[in-house]
């Protein structure tokens, strides 16, 4: 093996690196453009609203609800713009600190790769964050608690990240939803009478928490990995030394690092931008169900195809029922399987009953959007019940299925989902605008942190490009198998990882810091939502 030179990466003593000056305030003309941005953003936002309930025929008999969806929206598009400047920071610390981009450029062309990655995401993360929630909140989001779960959540993480952006922490916001989505759950359970535990679906809970947990770990092994590949095939001494005081690296270094910038932000804005879609979907389907609580796009042709899935269904249920029958509503007996995950003889017959129904309902209507506005709700309700407990029927191994078994529910499944998991082009846009907003603003303090406080040394061409190539690759990993990762945890290790491997050392007090907010932030979010739920109960006599 080739023998490294250490001397050809050497930095250069430090009074020849200078730091980028991050204090240039905001220009006049450079706010007005944002506000106007911003003002756009919102009136867009109404106006698909008020044009879908107009296309959907609803009745407007009260003002209330709609006041409170707009609280819900702000709240909302609120905590993606507070995203942006607190996770996306990390996409443009890199190529602030070897001088790619001076900071100004680098916000915005971090924002427009995040609004791009939004609009381009598939929306599996979105979903995913929302099966977390109870079923009987999800079930009823319009209703009191379905508002007071969505505000508690919401706030919740917002605080915590404005804390933690505050102190120049580069805590994770997928962490701090998550936490707030547990919290929620739990307080729920407790009110009703049940163990805490019931109150959240802690196998996807896991699933979800397995890659928060290894995210990080990855960043750091994977950038430590490559920045040595990166020396040992790419003999570029200049790829490995601090940034010179004056002018920007050379072109094809310049090129690489405001490449890895632009990918990081497209898949953020891919990963992030969707836990805000999956939250305000579940707002417009509890406030508006007529116009958003089915897919009405969907072609008619599909319904033939919808029926025949449903009886291959039912059939597939029945077999594993036994020859049972449920008698009555079998709604609740599936509402308590999916809470449970216990595997009982009542429920197989009552979701191969719940399978026929909706099969009936939509051969009646003859479409999805010929459903009737007094029925909307109830069938998606009774999709998403079905939905969600093949789910777990899928994963059960009492169950004993087949692979043809599997086939079956897997296709009911997506004909499920294609009705009711959907997002708007409009709610894409608007989360795309808020994510790309808050990334050009209050940026500074997080870029600070990763660009000064975690190496003892000033941060190099190499490794940069190394952690933000890593952190890319596996943020659009994640987003491909619909989990939420970090990115703020998965840049930050890289940027460690880096360090270590270049031998220029890590500043210990930086690392214990992100560290106790590593540890600290699922606990701080499910009391801090927790805590918000059971007040926002209270006042449900004043909803």
């Amino acid at each position: 093996m080739t023998t490294i030179a250490t001397q050809d990466y050497a930095a250069p003593p430090p009074a020849a690196v200078k730091k980028p000056d991050l204090d240039k305030p905001m220009s006049m003309r450079t706010l007005i453009a944002l506000l106007a941005v911003l003002g756009l953003g919102l009136f867009f936002t109404a106006f698909s609203i008020y044009r879908d309930v107009s296309a959907a025929g609803t009745s407007v008999k009260s003002a209330l609800p709609f006041v409170l969806l707009g609280v819900a929206l702000l709240i909302a598009l609120g905590f993606e713009f507070v995203n942006g400047f607190h996770d996306t920071a990390n996409a443009v610390a890199t190529v602030i600190y070897t001088h790619s981009l001076a900071p100004p450029v680098a916000v915005v062309w971090s924002g427009f790769f995040n609004f791009l990655g939004v609009l381009f995401s598939t929306g599996a993360v979105a979903f995913g964050i929302v099966s977390l929630l109870p079923v009987e909140l999800i079930l009823q989001v319009g209703s009191e608690a379905g508002f007071a779960m969505v505000f508690a959540m919401l706030i919740a993480a917002i605080i915590w990240n404005l804390g933690t952006w505050w102190l120049g922490l580069p805590a994770s916001s997928s962490h701090t939803l998550i936490g707030s989505i547990i919290g929620v759950g739990v307080a729920n359970a407790l009110m009703r009478g049940r163990d805490g535990t019931s109150g959240v679906d802690w196998g996807k809970a896991t699933e979800i928490g397995y890659a928060l947990l290894f995210s990080p770990i990855v960043g750091f092994v994977c950038a430590a990995g490559l920045l040595l590949l990166m020396k040992l095939l790419v003999r570029k001494p200049e790829l490995y030394a601090a940034p010179k005081a004056q002018g920007a690296p050379p072109a094809w270094i310049r090129g690489l690092l405001i490449f890895t910038s632009a990918g990081v932000s497209f898949a953020h804005g891919s990963n992030d931008g969707q836990k805000g879609m999956g939250l305000i979907m579940l707002i417009l389907i509890g406030t508006v169900p007529t116009a958003y609580a089915l897919n009405r796009a969907l072609p008619p042709g599909e319904v033939a195809s919808f029926i025949e899935s449903s009886h291959a269904a039912s059939q597939t249920v029945e077999s594993i029922a036994g020859g049972h029958h449920v008698i009555g509503d079998p709604r609740p007996i599936v509402t308590a399987y999916i809470a449970s995950h216990e595997f009982t003889e009542g429920a197989m017959p009552a979701l191969a009953a719940l399978i026929r129904d909706i099969a009936g309902q939509v051969d009646r209507y003859g479409s999805i959007a010929a459903i009737p506005a007094t029925s909307v709700g109830n069938v998606r309700n009774d999709m998403y019940l079905a939905s969600e407990a093949i789910r777990f029927l899928q994963k059960d191994k009492a169950a004993a299925l087949t692979k043809a078994d599997l086939a079956s529910l897997g296709a009911y499944k997506k004909h499920l989902d294609a009705a009711t998991r959907f997002i708007p082009d409009w709610v894409k846009i608007s989360v795309a605008v808020a994510l790309g907003l808050g990334t050009m603003v209050g940026w500074k303090r997080i870029v600070v942190t990763v660009g000064e406080k975690i190496g003892k040394s000033h941060l190099t061409y190499g490794q940069g490009a190394a952690a933000e190539l890593v952190a890319m690759g596996t943020i659009a990993a994640a987003d491909t198998f619909g989990l939420p990762v970090s990115t703020t945890h998965v840049l930050s290790s890289g940027v460690a990882g880096t360090m270590a491997a270049n031998g220029s050392g890590v500043q210990m007090s930086t690392v214990r810091s992100l560290a106790l907010a590593w540890v600290l932030t699922l606990p701080c979010a499910i009391a801090l939502s927790a805590l918000l739920f059971v007040i926002f109960r209270q006042f449900e006599r004043f909803i």
